[in-house]
């Protein structure tokens, strides 16, 4: 059953409630036809991050459309020069991080660059440095090496959606285009649409995954 955009508000706010990691009294949530604003001001990126992954969550989500302003406390704030030096030792203790992976800051924003040999690695480089203090935001600008042949992803990728519980094979399609990937059709859930792009990017050489499946009951 469709939700109503009253319904799909109360649910979002609803889920911001039950992560401890988000203070929802500062995060403004509207909804309709299924996109969802969230708006507001938080004191972390971390905040931010976990506020889009929780509405993404909710069933009946089918877009996002993010509004919230990073302001670092007084206490968070650090210069450029302190903040690159925390970015680069964190970089270099996360085991899942290559040496390739390089970083700038600039007025608190942090720019992941270089080439890696998987997806995984240029995720781990954002995970690594979204939660340290100081942080208003990361571009992930890393580049996935293309290693494989089109066909080969193609057929990986497809095996691997039917592997997953979660996701009903039969409505998503994969077209590739050297090691460009691209996903179609519908699912249920924002979660069961997230699972089939990590799918897609679990392959190895897809150097992009361009995701086009709809969200829908």
């Amino acid at each position: 059953m469709t939700k109503t955009d009253q319904q799909l508000q109360r649910d979002v706010i609803d889920e911001l409630s039950w992560d401890p990691s988000i203070a929802s009294s500062e995060i403004g949530v509207a909804a309709k036809d299924g996109v969802v604003t969230l708006s507001g001001q938080v004191n972390s990126y971390a905040k931010k991050y976990a506020a889009i992954r929780a509405a993404e969550r909710v069933a009946g989500v089918r877009a996002i459309a993010e509004e919230m302003n990073v302001v670092l406390p007084n206490t968070a704030k650090r210069s450029d020069t302190d903040l690159a030096h925390a970015v680069a030792r964190t970089l270099e203790w996360d085991v899942q991080v290559p040496d390739e992976v390089k970083a700038r800051v600039d007025d608190g924003w942090v720019w992941l660059e270089g080439e890696v040999d998987w997806q995984y690695q240029a995720a781990a480089a954002e995970r690594a440095v979204r939660t340290l203090t100081g942080v208003r935001g990361v571009s992930n600008l890393l580049q996935v090496k293309a290693r494989v042949s089109a066909d080969d992803v193609k057929q990986r990728i497809e095996t691997a959606l039917k592997r997953h519980a979660e996701i009903d094979a039969r409505n998503v399609t994969v077209d590739t285009s050297g090691g460009r990937v691209t996903l179609r059709g519908k699912v249920r859930t924002w979660a069961e649409r997230q699972d089939a792009e990590y799918a897609a990017w679990s392959a190895p050489g897809v150097t992009g995954v361009e995701d086009e499946i709809s969200v829908g009951a």
